[in-house]
């Protein structure tokens, strides 16, 4: 923060310090995730050339090693790349998970929470998979190219999927400013979002970003289903149901561009990169659970998910330590 703000940072230094740290910890993904940001849109007040400066991309390769370690660790990876679709695709009727909860028993403040939460990636929405495109040729590029037309809207800016996120966030009484809740989001959220762009980023780690989108574009449908449900039952408003209803009808086309369009010619043209699309997978489902059991034990405790409540006048709980 302090080199974000003018002053210097020495890598080396902190080397000992990134080492030390959680690899999914808060202190490590929040100085991912700022490195990151400045790939993107930034940070006000800070200059733009840092987005090359050497000692920060030193550091933010510190950071990468050892989170990609970690990660590596997490999962059991392989090439059984039919195995993990199939997985992914056969959902039980009682699955457990956020959305199941908020469907059937979630009140309107941890709605209102998960939203905040998720808009650390939806203001942003299709734009760490944007990286991969040049990254890949032939049809993987062309149908992926597709998938990204529709998440930015085929071409309305209105109907782009990250505008209809804020349109819901104000619907909710939330606020749509970009990065508004980073401050309070726990590291469970961030580490989604740097998994997103760390494999966005590197080219070696392509086909561990077509990994990530697979999962996202496979298991979104039946999720974004409940999640309508849950609006209705909430009563949240037309903005908040249309969001979800539009993933449910999208994220089904989606997924046949997904398994067909993209990684079967991929791994077509390119058998070895079928291990780096399971890891990509598996990664995403891991982090994606550490979040689900950070927001449902939060709640299961009366208690905020965020590192601070919403400042909505005492209608969420206090935030646990």
């Amino acid at each position: 923060m302090a080199a974000l703000r003018g002053g210097a940072v020495d890598a080396a230094a902190l080397g000992g310090a990134v080492d030390a740290a959680d690899p999914f910890g808060d202190d490590l993904q929040l100085a991912l995730y700022t490195c990151y940001e400045l790939h993107y849109r930034g940070f006000a007040g800070v200059a733009d050339d840092l987005e090359w400066d050497p000692a920060l991309l030193t550091l933010r390769r510190d950071l990468e090693r050892v989170f990609l370690a970690a990660l590596r660790a997490a999962v059991p990876g392989g090439d059984d790349l039919a195995a993990e679709i199939e997985a992914l695709v056969v959902e039980h009727v009682d699955a457990p998970g956020v959305s199941a909860h908020l469907r059937r028993h979630g009140e309107l403040w941890q709605f209102r929470e998960y939203i905040a939460l998720r808009s650390i990636y939806h203001l942003k929405e299709a734009d760490p998979q944007a990286w991969v495109i040049p990254r890949l040729d032939g049809p993987a590029k062309a149908a992926l190219v597709t998938v990204e037309h529709d998440e930015y809207g085929a071409g309305r800016g209105e109907r782009m999927h990250a505008q209809l996120f804020a349109d819901m966030m104000r619907e909710l009484g939330l606020s749509d400013a970009y990065g508004h809740y980073l401050d309070v989001a726990p590291a469970a959220v961030l580490a989604e979002v740097n998994l997103m762009s760390l494999t966005g980023l590197h080219r070696e780690l392509r086909g561990a970003l077509v990994g990530q989108f697979a999962v996202v574009e496979l298991t979104s449908s039946p999720g974004s289903d409940r999640l309508v449900r849950a609006a209705k039952r909430l009563r949240c408003g037309p903005a908040t149901e249309g969001f979800y209803a539009e993933h449910v009808e999208a994220d089904a086309v989606h997924e046949q561009v997904v398994r067909h369009g993209i990684i079967a010619p991929l791994v077509a043209g390119d058998p070895a990169m079928t291990a780096d699309v399971v890891f990509g997978m598996q990664a995403t489902a891991a982090l994606d659970e550490r979040l689900s059991e950070h927001l449902l034990a939060s709640w299961a405790q009366g208690r905020s998910a965020l590192l601070r409540p919403l400042d909505d006048g005492g209608a969420t709980p206090a935030a646990g330590v």
